[in-house]
């Protein structure tokens, strides 16, 4: 939520997804890289690609396209897989591209703004505006956090 963000400048890397802009905090970013084959994981749901091996480190591969339905999805030379850091554990996000980092005042992000039963708004934490460009501020935290990092902490173990 935009009353959860500090009245400083926010560092944010922005990325795309279908026809979107998304943007998550840059201090979750451990790096950006190219999709690798994946080792697929038994009974995952579709969004969990499955896992690579990361310098030793088994990561778990997430292809936001899928999770948000957005999007026809395409593994090719060109396909982005964002690197991060949450509660310790390393996962790599799918997207379509990465755009740049984006520094955000406090009065460039508003609220999200109620979208009523249909459309979830907990994995936001507001819209990011910079000239033209509107940003959806996402709460990576929370979106890959709780539930699904069971799944991933089970296909990480299942590797």
């Amino acid at each position: 939520m935009a009353e959860d963000i500090e009245n400083t400048a926010n560092e944010v890397l922005s990325f795309r997804l279908g026809g979107e802009e998304y943007a998550i905090s840059i201090l979750k970013v451990q790096e950006i890289r190219g999709y690798d084959n994946v080792t697929r994981i038994a009974n995952a749901p579709d969004y969990l690609k499955g896992v690579v091996n990361l310098r030793g480190i088994i990561v778990p591969i997430v292809d936001m396209r899928i999770k948000f339905r957005v999007g026809t999805p395409t593994y090719d030379a060109f396909t982005v897989v964002i690197v991060l850091n949450i509660n310790g554990h390393t996962i790599g996000m799918v997207v379509d591209s990465v755009s740049d980092v984006v520094t955000l005042t406090p009065d460039q992000i508003k609220a999200a703004p109620d979208m009523g039963a249909s459309v979830s708004t907990e994995f936001l934490r507001g819209l990011g505006t910079v000239g033209e460009r509107m940003l959806i501020l996402l709460d990576i935290d929370r979106l890959l956090g709780s539930e699904e990092m069971g799944l991933l902490a089970a296909a990480r173990s299942a590797a």
